[in-house]
């Protein structure tokens, strides 16, 4: 089938269908990342102090952090295949209402002062629910706005998927700079780091009602066809399904490392003060949003594989350099954040049409989401836990080389993938 067999309402309103998908999308990713950047202020008041070790509070924290990526791959399954059978906007609407619900649970969740082990075991609910509900956003919207564009767009379009996630993680770290900024110690630890939550909640439900005015972009033939089976994505395109967790691991090290761990890391490893690491993350979040559309335009224009490129050479020559340089002073950590951004770009801008690009339509939401969220649930999720824990055990210094190893092997991915930017996409 052609380009122009498409269903036609989802192009004829492109910007409504952006909104649809970007609106809720950046409430998901709120939820998602304001757990990271609130995460020293968790481990106070839900995990169990060591005397004899200050970072294993942290350490749980984190651990749990991976906890929820490992519900990614579920999510990405069950809501994937909802997607393919029952449209792309029935599984968007059932992840924006988890993720709020979810995050309310955070919110809520009682100190171990309180309850003992019950605090934690709330929190490991909480967060198994919130990777449920971003495994299946990612594969849900993926699709969703790849199919809303129209011919020569797709990798703009595709940009948004990390323009909207961006603005959720932006406005997650801004409104924890501005809470850290404002609130004592006492009064963060109390009832401060519970604000970011209970907003998220009521954020979802704008989300809901903004989504409720979506197109589906499913077409009518597929909405015919008989429904697939919850593994037919695997079992009929193996090669997809490892080509996707190829493309992703050096990805999704990367972007964790550089979006959501970099302000820890500063921490521990630079001596930097937490207030600093906060709004310098805030501001390279800024700057990276604004970089995702271009990126995404320069895919359409001279194809996918030369920004694949440009990021995974980039990351596996240039990781060790940027995160050793750090040292206690602002302007570098801006300036590290910010140089990993532009690398980073070339990544994240196209990472949803060169995704949905390699799956047909009939198994396409499924086909992303399953590898794709567990991938990064190995690699992605795992990466604060992992930099935090070769700190505890004095080699901070391999945490670096571990990032550039596997965006080296990505590399290799890329080398061999074929050219999809100029081909139509199969409807």
């Amino acid at each position: 089938m052609t380009e122009t067999q498409t269903v036609s309402p989802p192009t004829k309103r492109p910007v409504r269908q952006l909104l649809a998908a970007s609106v809720g999308n950046a409430v998901e990713w709120y939820d998602w990342y304001a757990y990271t950047f609130l995460a020293t202020y968790i481990a106070d008041q839900v995990f169990p102090k060591s005397a004899d070790n200050s970072l294993v509070p942290l350490l749980s924290t984190f651990a749990v952090f991976a906890v929820g990526f490992f519900m990614r791959p579920v999510g990405g399954l069950l809501m994937g295949a909802v997607a393919d059978r029952h449209g792309r906007r029935a599984a968007l609407t059932v992840t924006i209402l988890l993720m709020g619900g979810s995050s309310l649970l955070v919110g809520l969740t009682p100190t171990y002062a309180t309850v003992g082990v019950l605090a934690p075991v709330i929190l490991v609910l909480a967060r198994l629910l919130q990777g449920l509900s971003v495994g299946g956003e990612f594969a849900a919207s993926t699709t969703f706005l790849v199919e809303s564009a129209g011919p020569g767009r797709r990798g703009l379009f595709s940009s948004f998927q990390y323009v909207s996630t961006t603005v959720g993680q932006l406005v997650a770290s801004g409104i924890a700079t501005l809470l850290v900024n404002t609130l004592n110690d006492g009064q963060m630890n109390g009832w401060g780091w519970r604000v970011p939550f209970v907003l998220g909640a009521v954020l979802s439900l704008v989300g809901f009602w903004i989504r409720q005015g979506a197109q589906e972009t499913r077409s009518a033939e597929q909405q015919r066809a008989p429904r697939p089976g919850l593994f037919e994505a695997l079992r009929r395109h193996p090669r997809e399904s490892l080509l996707i967790g190829g493309i992703t691991a050096g990805g999704t090290i990367a972007y964790y490392t550089w979006t959501s761990y970099l302000p820890t890391y500063a921490e521990l490893n630079a001596g930097i003060e937490k207030s600093d690491a906060l709004l310098a993350g805030t501001i390279s979040l800024a700057f990276f949003a604004l970089l995702q559309p271009l990126g995404g335009l320069l895919s359409d224009r001279f194809g996918r594989r030369p920004l694949l490129l440009f990021f995974g050479l980039g990351f596996a020559l240039l990781t060790v350099p940027l995160l050793h340089a750090l040292r206690d002073s602002f302007a570098v950590l801006l300036l590290v954040q910010c140089a990993g951004m532009v690398l980073l770009t070339g990544f994240t801008s196209i990472s949803a049409a060169v995704n949905a690009e390699i799956f047909p339509p009939r198994v396409r939401a499924a086909g992303i989401g399953f590898p794709y969220s567990l991938t990064v649930a190995l690699f992605g999720g795992t990466a604060p836990y992992v930099g935090t824990l070769f700190k505890e055990l004095g080699h901070s210094g391999l945490f670096p080389w571990y990032v550039a190893v596997l965006c080296l092997v990505s590399s290799l991915v890329y080398l061999r993938l074929p050219e999809t930017a100029h081909a139509p996409l199969r409807r």
